[in-house]
């Protein structure tokens, strides 16, 4: 029992490593995931790596090849055209839901995320700032107080993140996101189904530029 308790512990910590390293782009699509390279790297066995992939095979972020090794997933403008109206529909409805739902406390997360945000844009932090960023959107999600949306945001979050969480416009991103805070407080669902759908195609235009380049580099 305790070791399967470890054994589960590990895989998490494995699982969040990976998770990382593909968010960060230190792990490109279409690359292998060798059970014993990575065992040997973050020094484990090879029992929580395998439980791991099999978390990331679930978020969508790993595809698993019979009789091979692991992969990156890699995915297509289509991929990326169809997560983007997913998103769109689930954000939008997710902004407006918190907006009629807001309180002082949910008001204050979302302008100390949005401050977290632009101080990291910046300094240069790329990273803390798209994490700020990401955890703005997952929280109007939380503050929507439905939990059939949460359930789905939570499934597609990782796939999200991945797609379109690695903007370069940081301070942009912020400013926005901003406006967004402001639209919220004042109670404007109008200028928030106008505001949400306009942020929301600026990260779909920057990740298809990405997607782009990749398979460009990759000819």
């Amino acid at each position: 029992m305790v070791f399967e308790r470890v054994a589960e512990l590990e895989s998490e910590r494995v699982a969040n490593v990976l998770r990382d390293d593909i968010m960060l782009g230190h792990r490109e699509p279409g690359s292998r995931l060798i059970e014993r390279d990575i065992a040997a790297e973050l020094n484990v066995s090879r029992l929580p790596v395998r439980e791991a992939i099999k978390v990331l095979v679930s978020e969508g972020i790993v595809v698993a090849r019979p009789r091979t090794w692991a992969v990156v997933r890699e995915f297509s403008i289509r991929d990326l055209q169809d997560f983007a109206e997913v998103r769109q529909a689930m954000e939008t409805l997710a902004f407006v839901l918190a907006t009629k739902r807001l309180d002082d406390a949910g008001i204050e997360r979302l302008e100390e995320l949005v401050r977290a945000e632009d101080a990291a844009a910046a300094a240069g932090d790329a990273v803390g700032a798209r994490i700020a960023s990401s955890t703005f959107h997952m929280t109007a999600v939380m503050l929507a107080g439905n939990a059939m949306l949460t359930e789905l945001a939570e499934s597609l979050i990782t796939r999200l993140r991945w797609l379109f969480g690695q903007h370069e416009e940081l301070r942009v991103m912020a400013g926005e996101h901003r406006e967004i805070v402001d639209a919220m407080k004042a109670g404007d669902v109008e200028k928030l189904q106008q505001l949400i759908p306009t942020h929301l195609a600026r990260g779909h235009d920057a990740a298809e530029r990405r997607l782009l380049a990749r398979q460009k580099g990759a000819d």
